[in-house]
């Protein structure tokens, strides 16, 4: 397979974060390959909850303009020789956060970290997996939990919530969450097994009235939010995954409760320079479009955004500070 590789190419670059963050389209030189990277032409981005969180907070790494994005599937057509995947596979990643982005025509992506996606597999949906997928899998693992155990998973309606509750009913675990009202339908038909309203109190009361002290073993706190309320949530000695960081914890509830809390980061396996962790995410998307190829994986709610700074702006402010449940893939290119 041959192609023919532009000196330059169509990339979205981010000048400024904050609240007021400002998307730029552009034309840039086309990156050249470091060792251990492949030339990848992208064909779809996704856009998710970190980039929500970091178009508005940036992180001390970044330069600007930067080209943004996180997520992406696409095709080799560049690589050394003797490095796979090699020339004409479709791939799938959760990009360095340090450098570059994915929002553009090609990337450089560091070949360990790819994951091969087999023929007839959704490259629009894949593209929007690697961050919620990902971080799912590892907050489960996190939470060591076994068959018969239950697990709370904070705002289920969300797309790293939709899911966890799919992979905690998989492995047979009591799935507990709450979201808003109006999706409550939503997170039943993915599987959970007890539902609350986002808005209601004393969840830890109400749980411990029907299940007992012991009834919930784990739990995955999405928001960062109500990790307090989370914890109380927890049997003594239970664990907690936190995938927003760490609020202000109650030290008297953590006297009383004394959770094993731990914490996902997907940037932190670039940011730490751990190839071992790097190499975990190429395994994570395997199993990821196993299930997805399998059609164990539900993603409802599916929209596509054109490859625009306005149309991703847009976007991007109605994820923010909203009930967002759609999994949003960008088309860079059709083939």
């Amino acid at each position: 397979m041959t192609t023919t590789i532009p000196k330059n190419m169509k990339a979205i670059l981010l000048n400024k974060v904050g609240q007021n963050f400002n998307l730029e389209q552009a034309q840039v030189s086309v990156p050249k390959m470091a060792e251990q990277q492949v030339l990848v032409k992208v064909q779809y981005v996704g856009l998710g909850a970190l980039d929500e969180k970091f178009v508005q907070i940036g992180t001390p790494c970044w330069q600007y303009p930067r080209i943004f994005g996180f997520d992406a599937v696409g095709t080799v057509v560049d690589a050394p020789k003797g490095i796979h995947p090699q020339v004409g596979t479709k791939v799938m990643w959760h990009n360095d956060i340090s450098t570059a982005g994915v929002m553009s025509e090609y990337a450089c992506v560091a070949n360990y970290a790819l994951t091969a996606l087999p023929e007839g597999v959704d490259l629009a949906k894949a593209a929007c997996l690697p961050t919620p997928g990902m971080t799912a899998l590892i907050a489960l693992f996190k939470l060591q939990l076994n068959e018969g155990d239950s697990v709370f998973i904070e705002s289920g309606h969300s797309c790293t919530g939709q899911l966890a509750i799919q992979f905690a009913k998989q492995q047979g675990l009591m799935v507990f969450t709450n979201c808003p009202d109006d999706q409550l339908e939503l997170v039943k038909e993915l599987g959970a097994d007890v539902l609350f309203s986002q808005d209601e109190q004393d969840l830890a009361a109400q749980i411990q009235r029907k299940y007992g002290y012991d009834g919930v073993q784990g739990v995955i706190d999405c928001t960062g939010e109500h990790t307090n309320e989370l914890i109380s949530l927890l049997q003594f000695c239970g664990r907690i995954s936190c995938i927003s960081g760490l609020s202000q914890l109650d030290d008297a509830l953590l006297f009383k409760k004394a959770p094993n809390i731990g914490i996902v980061s997907l940037p932190g396996a670039w940011l730490a320079k751990s190839m071992c962790a790097q190499q975990r995410m190429s395994f994570l998307g395997n199993i990821l479009i196993e299930n997805l190829e399998s059609d164990l994986l539900r993603m409802p709610f599916h929209e596509q955004i054109n490859f625009d700074a306005d149309a991703i702006t847009n976007a991007l402010k109605t994820r923010i500070g909203s009930s967002h449940f759609t999994y949003q893939s960008i088309e860079v290119s059709a083939d």
